[in-house]
């Protein structure tokens, strides 16, 4: 049996590999370079997770690898028609960041209320003022997105006696469906998108969307900088229509430096950082070569992408 070939979108520090090296035929590749490759390979690990290249390289000409894994829990950065279309398997990096990015959000959730990003500018600028700050303990959350990310998401706030509900595509047991969001919004003190980006959670939290929020709801996204209109969340916290908000993900990334984001009054930033722990990049090798080890037995996939979804289906 011929030996497999493993080519990998490259982004430094490099994957290792551990159990695999010596018995896959493994071959790098930039963005430039894959369209090239892309006939030789029978499985693609895509550890270049801000890339578009497989996007732009999967259409061309010849054959194409049977397994696609991303290291990153979004697949909309290599989704494109041809790809949903074929019969290769995509699978994502489900369960590596989901504690990460829920201890992260209820950091975000306790330094809003209790007013941290002014007390570290009041320390600055060597000035002793007392203020008031707000009790988590009874409030109300709604955690938009209902894969593991925003379970753990809404049992990490549960753990902070804040009230939460989650919101997802259909509803079913202790789960709303999408019809119940704006009532939701309405009566939350913290709203957290966590969904996938698909067709129908593009630009979700628009105008309106804040519109319907309460004065003193905050906002936070650690999903995918697209779900927000961002010129519309900026409005909102200029106008005060909500009284603060956090951002981990952005439409465009990097954020550029003369962005206005930056400077819009109540408004977190941080370079898409929520998930990233010491160790992380070690974690994804491990899971990789976990499921390439089910991959060569010929043993079902775990963390299978439903491609016309975008997601892990059944959560």
């Amino acid at each position: 049996m011929p030996t497999p070939t493993l080519l990998v979108l490259d982004a430094e520090p490099l994957p290792r590999l551990g159990s695999l090296t010596g018995r896959v035929s493994i071959e790098h590749t930039d963005a430039e370079g894959l369209a090239a490759r892309l006939p030789r390979a029978d499985v693609l690990l895509v550890w270049d997770f801000t890339s578009r290249a497989v996007r732009d390289a999967w259409p061309g000409e010849g054959p194409r690898p049977r397994w696609v894994h991303t290291a990153s829990a979004g697949v909309d950065h290599l989704m494109c028609p041809e790809l949903a279309a074929s019969d290769t398997v995509v699978t994502n990096a489900r369960g590596i960041f989901d504690q990460p990015i829920a201890e992260y959000v209820a950091a975000l959730v306790l330094a809003m209320a209790k007013d941290l990003p002014r007390t570290l500018q009041l320390q600055r600028e060597r000035t002793w003022r007392h203020r008031e700050s707000q009790k988590v303990a009874g409030s109300r959350a709604v955690v938009v997105g209902t894969g593991p990310i925003g379970r753990a998401i809404a049992r990490t706030l549960e753990a902070l006696d804040i009230t939460t509900a989650l919101v997802g595509r259909a509803p079913r047991p202790g789960v709303h469906g999408p019809e119940d969001l704006d009532r939701l919004l309405a009566r939350a003190d913290w709203v957290i998108a966590a969904a996938p980006l698909t067709d129908r959670t593009h630009g979700m939290f628009d105008a309106r969307r804040f519109g319907v929020m309460q004065p003193s709801a905050r906002f936070v996204n650690i999903g995918r900088g697209q779900l927000v209109v961002e010129d519309a969340l900026a409005e909102a916290l200029t106008k005060q229509w909500i009284a603060g908000a956090a951002l981990d993900v952005f439409e465009s990334e990097p954020l550029t430096p003369d962005s206005p984001l930056w400077q819009v009054p109540g408004l977190i930033v941080s370079p898409h950082m929520s998930g990233d722990i010491v160790g992380w990049r070690d974690d994804l090798g491990a899971q990789f070569v976990e499921l390439y080890e089910l991959w060569a037995a010929g043993k079902p996939l775990e963390n299978v992408v439903d491609k016309q979804r975008g997601y892990v289906p059944g959560h």
